[in-house]
């Protein structure tokens, strides 16, 4: 509990309500962080806080659509007043684009980038604005992927905001470094969650596996170590890097 010192940090986690976002929102609660938990269902929120309440952690609820910038801020002014405010960010909110460049929809692309990209930027602009103006320093965790990294078929639009996360991440980080602001961006490989499910049980996901040279799908607890490293002063040198933890799969063919 006590070496990555994180005991009272206000932590906020997008997407809280599923997947990466809920599995990290306990991770940082088990550490003495106050998770402020985000996402639009407010139910799986309220599930999450009184899981977490039971195994001793706090949270509060920051019901908040990504994509309506009015909502961020009313949600990180809640945030304020309850516990003061937000100095980890963990910008995880996003969704999969299912299309091929050619074929990709117009309103699913648009709705894409609008989650994937300039929801990440606008919480991160928002919750620096603020830090800035409490003369706080920070820590912004962006979640990317190692296909922002390399090019994947098959998935472009989703592919594409990855890419742009990781820049960002880059840009952000020089950016914001003289006001004590760390940025620096988790760029998973394949991992098990209720989004990866589905095809991970197909052959095509069969195939998939075979091509990581660990021969497996990566479990959330292996996002653990560098989540909290990020998150604390352990890391307080390192800023503007993307780290992929893919069980090496960016060394094989995606």
């Amino acid at each position: 509990m006590t070496y990555f010192e994180l005991e009272g940090k206000v932590a906020l986690i997008t997407g809280a309500s599923s997947g990466i976002g809920a599995h990290f929102a306990k991770t940082l609660a088990k550490q003495g962080c106050i998770v402020a938990i985000a996402a639009r269902r407010v139910e799986r929120l309220a599930a999450l806080a009184e899981e977490i309440a039971n195994d001793g952690g706090r949270a509060i609820l920051a019901p908040m659509d990504v994509t309506q910038r009015d909502g961020i801020e009313k949600a990180l002014d809640d945030i304020e007043a309850q516990v003061g405010p937000v100095e980890i960010l963990v910008n995880n909110a996003g969704m999969a684009g299912r299309f091929p460049f050619l074929t990709a929809p117009e309103d699913e692309t648009d709705q894409v980038v609008a989650v994937n990209l300039t929801a990440v930027w606008d919480v991160a602009q928002l919750v620096s604005q603020r830090l800035v103006a409490a003369k706080k320093s920070g820590s912004i965790i962006n979640i990317s992927s190692i296909t922002g990294l390399r090019a994947v078929g098959g998935a472009a639009s989703y592919a594409m905001t990855k890419a742009a996360v990781a820049h960002m991440t880059r840009l952000q980080a020089l950016e914001l470094s003289r006001y004590g602001i760390r940025v620096n961006a988790i760029a998973p490989g394949y991992f098990m969650t209720e989004l990866t499910e589905d095809f991970l049980s197909t052959s095509a996901g069969e195939a998939l596996r075979n091509r990581v040279p660990m021969k497996r799908i990566g479990n959330l607890e292996e996002l653990d170590g560098l989540l909290l490293l990020l998150s604390s002063d352990r890391s307080s040198f390192m800023t503007g890097t993307v780290v992929p933890v893919d069980g090496g799969h960016l060394l094989s063919s995606l």
